[in-house]
């Protein structure tokens, strides 16, 4: 049940929103910026903000806050590997009851983001709030949008505690805007995604195998493991070849979002030439070949050719070296490197038994024998399966992949 519109009275000071700023957002103009990202991913996208040259890019739960030009958007989208979506603060006030969220929301200066009868979907969470209706959020936000940009096209709503990084199918096939409007605390702080289809589909990857890793999980892995591109990777249990395909493009320094579009190219304030310039040089920028061997095997067969298949997309398949081989069957090179992997579970592939603890203890044993001075990192989801393979592992960072709890775990060779 909708909850009763409050009786109008005059909003506090503290409330008071300023003036609205010009229809279109300038280049020089300093936006507040968010990168959103999954758990745990918080400080490798701080970092990758940091070397972008945004030093006051400060991890917080949930993602990186930052403040940037038009240029930082562009490129934020373009070389971060470890986000989920970036999105721009459009505005943020206090509302106790609809007659302030109303005034608030028609203060958005919605036809700064907003044009071209391009639809709109609006996504909402209430937690803390006296507002704590969603769907009756959602209506005052979308009257307050019909209202002040009128060329929006249709807009539709999802709330119920929808979060802002979920895939959503439908948005992305329809080319609509996401807005996300969060309720908390009487606090109202309404953002624009930048974006459009989550980060992590960078557009190479169309064949999968089973249970596949994402995009930024596999960035993020790389990360934490210290791999040193001008040092040999492996991944002997490649899947599709994420991993790989993944340190191909650190390797050779192609940004991640080269082959893709996003959100931002339909805003009002789309620079198509800023946008050319800052693609084109990151094109200018990239390698013409990774520094050192990037080796990736499994199995199977059908996992090898889908992980060729991707890597031809990605442009990176000539840096790989890809075989159908067992785990004990690998021949790595001279060292030291590092082995980077994701390995069954055992909660959608494979199982919790003895057959998933013999690969890990043959994942322990091989590198024992074979890479000594090497580093071996993994995406693990069950510890007793780490501790299989002897080798000491260490948590480095928890999160999730596809709804599951993992942690990415380190462990050297001596």
């Amino acid at each position: 049940m909708a909850q009763p519109r409050s009786a109008k009275r005059k909003a506090s000071p503290k409330h008071a929103l300023s003036a609205p700023r010009a229809a279109r957002v300038s280049p020089s103009e300093r936006l507040d910026l968010f990168a959103i990202t999954a758990p745990g991913l918080e400080t490798l996208a701080a970092g990758e903000l940091h070397s972008l040259g945004i030093p006051e890019a400060a991890a917080e739960a949930g993602g990186v806050a930052f403040r940037g030009g038009l240029t930082d958007v562009y490129r934020a989208n373009l070389w971060l590997r470890t986000a989920t979506r970036i999105v721009a603060r459009a505005g943020e006030f206090g509302a106790r009851a609809f007659y302030e969220l109303e005034k608030g929301a028609k203060q958005v200066p919605w036809e700064r983001w907003l044009g071209g009868g391009r639809p709109v979907q609006i996504r909402v969470t209430c937690r803390k709030s006296k507002l704590y209706h969603s769907d009756a959020v959602a209506e005052r936000v979308a009257s307050a949008i019909a209202s002040r940009a009128g060329k929006a096209g249709a807009i539709t709503a999802r709330s119920g505690g929808a979060d802002i990084d979920d895939d959503d199918a439908a948005q992305e096939r329809g080319g609509a805007q996401l807005i996300a409007v969060r309720m908390l605390h009487d606090r109202c702080t309404i953002s624009i995604d930048s974006s459009g289809p989550l980060l992590h589909r960078r557009g190479y990857r169309l064949a999968t195998a089973k249970a596949p890793l994402r995009e930024t999980l596999a960035a993020a892995a790389l990360f934490a493991s210290g791999w040193d591109p001008a040092a040999p990777l492996i991944d002997p249990l490649c899947g599709a070849g994420t991993i790989a395909i993944e340190a191909a493009l650190m390797a050779r320094g192609i940004a991640p979002g080269s082959r893709r579009d996003f959100a931002f190219m339909s805003w009002p304030s789309f620079d198509a030439g800023l946008w050319a310039t800052v693609r084109d040089d990151s094109l200018a920028s990239a390698l013409p070949a990774a520094p050192a061997p990037i080796i990736a095997s499994d199995r199977d067969e059908g996992a090898i050719a889908a992980a060729a298949a991707n890597a031809e997309r990605a442009g990176v398949v000539a840096d790989l070296t890809l075989s159908r081989r067992a785990l004990s069957a690998i021949e790595p090179p001279a060292g030291p490197g590092w082995l980077v992997t994701n390995p069954p579970y055992g909660v959608r592939v494979g199982d919790a038994g003895g057959g998933l603890r013999d690969l890990y203890a043959q994942l322990g044993n091989t590198a024992r024998e074979t890479m000594n001075g090497w580093t071996i990192a993994m995406v693990s989801a069950e510890p007793a399966l780490e501790r299989a393979t002897k080798l000491g592992f260490e948590p480095v960072i928890k999160t999730r992949n596809g709804g599951i709890p993992v942690r990415i775990v380190v462990a050297r060779v001596e």
